[in-house]
């Protein structure tokens, strides 16, 4: 099993997209809001990393993307997320709670000034029911960003995306609450809006206020018509270049002034249009926001025995804390996956600095302690191991853990008899990756078959729990309902993994 798991964690980075139940993905919940600002109920579509999962560890916070047209680009912005935050030894970008924001006027609040009319604009009513954006904008800081930070697991930053009206709603925001966010993304903005006046009061406050550590990535579509070069269209006065224009004039810009501070990263993109433009920009602008975040592993990582991946480690995310303003500690399944590697090639020392990086950080965690102790005992340290167990009991009562420190103390251990072990016996499916195991009872002893991985014994811990012996780390838990086996689940230092019995 041991040497499955991993390339089971890749499978389900990309296949993994959400919970799973009765043969549905779910990639987020449906929250809402009422708005004293706006007068009305206002609906929210939120990711959790995790939560859905089951995973109720409420030591992990996350930071916060803001989506704007929520509904339009909710799945596609979670699934990136995921993706690039995947915790496969090189992450992109932070884990992150998504918070998509559907429209319900979407004139109304995603334009920052009213206007009387604007000819280009084919519908006479359109200017009717502009301006209310200021509003809009107090109901995202006042209203939803509390109800946020007190519903979910948050960190005090944030992210901000918007596309069309939604980008006008981005640079609106940059320039008249500068500290709102911590970086933004906009996409293809509406720049041409009020007949360009609002372009120049964005130039004009972008030169006049500071944005030290402040981000911002622009995406720009090909909106020009056929024929049209980008050299003719920097000349051209025609409403059917006003779009792409302002966009352009705005980039220029904010790269001539850029005393202010704020870190600016743009890219044009000449095969995509206003349609197709958000997916590429939100992937290349969560790129640029969090270019600081991949940390490299290499071959030496691995083959080293010596404790210097802990120590790279740890001075990457100082860098990572410095960068985010606050301090980021890295993931404490990351650190366990690689302590128990490197304690399984028996590189003891490395392993102990990695453990005890996780123990620095995650003081309050019973796992850091037990892994710690699952070192010490096989180092031989039987006093300090069966003390390290201890404190792992005192924090969270964890059969495995109890287990492990019994057998050390020479006490009676928990056992089954081969007719006990029959229960466990089946054909079994992986959940959302194409692999399978078999269970059998071999010489009174229960045995997990896995094809091309080879056999393994599993050791009762407690009723319908087993750990693998010889793996450190890795426990295996049979669900049984009225008499009747449905599957397992699977805990491991890298992730948990669940399977049904195969039909």
């Amino acid at each position: 099993m041991k040497h499955l798991f991993l390339p089971l964690l890749v499978c389900l980075i990309y296949l993994g997209a959400g919970a799973q139940s009765d043969n549905k993905i779910v990639i987020g919940k449906v929250d809402s809001v009422f708005s004293k600002t706006l007068n009305e109920q206002r609906k929210i579509w939120v990711y959790v990393p995790d939560m859905l999962n089951g995973n109720t560890d409420t030591n992990r916070r996350y930071p916060v993307v803001y989506l704007l047209d929520g509904d339009g680009h909710f799945e596609s912005v979670v699934g990136m997320i995921q993706q690039l935050s995947s915790i496969n030894g090189n992450t992109n970008c932070p884990e992150m709670i998504v918070v998509g924001i559907p429209n319900t006027d979407r004139t109304r609040d995603l334009t920052p000034t009213h206007i009387a009319s604007d000819p280009p604009m084919m519908d006479s009513g359109f200017s009717k029911n502009t301006g209310g954006g200021e509003n809009f904008v107090a109901f995202i800081e006042k209203e939803l960003m509390p109800h946020i930070d007190s519903a979910y697991p948050t960190q005090p930053y944030k992210v901000l995306i918007g596309h069309s009206f939604g980008g006008l709603t981005v640079m609106n925001v940059i320039t008249n609450h500068t500290t709102l966010f911590n970086a933004y993304i906009a996409i293809d903005p509406s720049m041409w809006y009020d007949q360009q006046r609002f372009l120049k009061a964005t130039e004009a406050k972008l030169s006049s206020k500071k944005y030290d550590g402040t981000k911002l990535y622009l995406g720009i579509a090909n909106t020009m018509p056929e024929g049209m070069t980008l050299a003719k269209m920097q000349k051209d006065t025609t409403a059917d270049t006003r779009h792409i224009r302002s966009i352009f004039a705005m980039d220029k810009f904010i790269k001539a002034n850029q005393q202010n501070g704020l870190k600016f990263a743009s890219k044009y993109y000449p095969d995509d249009d206003h349609g197709s433009v958000p997916l590429i920009s939100e992937y290349d602008g969560l790129r640029f926001i969090f270019s600081y975040y991949k940390l490299k592993f290499f071959a030496e990582d691995f083959t080293d025995s010596l404790p210097a991946l802990a120590k790279k480690i740890a001075t990457h995310y100082q860098t990572v804390s410095k960068e985010f303003g606050f301090k980021q500690s890295p993931p404490e399944m990351l650190v366990n996956g690689l302590g128990y590697n490197a304690l399984g090639l028996k590189q003891y020392t490395k392993a102990a600095a990695l453990f005890q990086l996780n123990i620095d950080n995650y003081p309050k965690s019973g796992n850091v302690y037990d892994s710690y102790g699952d070192l010490l005992a096989a180092k031989k340290d039987t006093a300090n191991a069966i003390a390290s167990y201890q404190k792992a009991l005192a924090i969270n009562e964890n059969a495995d853990s109890r287990q492990k420190m019994l057998a050390l103390q020479g006490l009676a251990s928990f056992s089954l008899t081969a007719d006990d072990l029959q229960k466990y016996v089946a054909d079994f499916e992986f959940e959302s990756i194409p692999a399978t195991a078999t269970t059998m009872v071999k010489d009174n002893t229960l045995i997990a078959s896995v094809p091309g991985q080879g056999e393994f014994e599993l050791v009762p811990v407690s009723p319908d729990t087993f750990r693998v012996k010889g793996l450190e780390g890795y426990k295996v838990h049979f669900e049984i309902e009225n008499g009747k086996l449905l599957g397992f689940t699977s805990e491991q230092p890298n992730g948990t993994y669940k399977a049904h019995v195969k039909k």
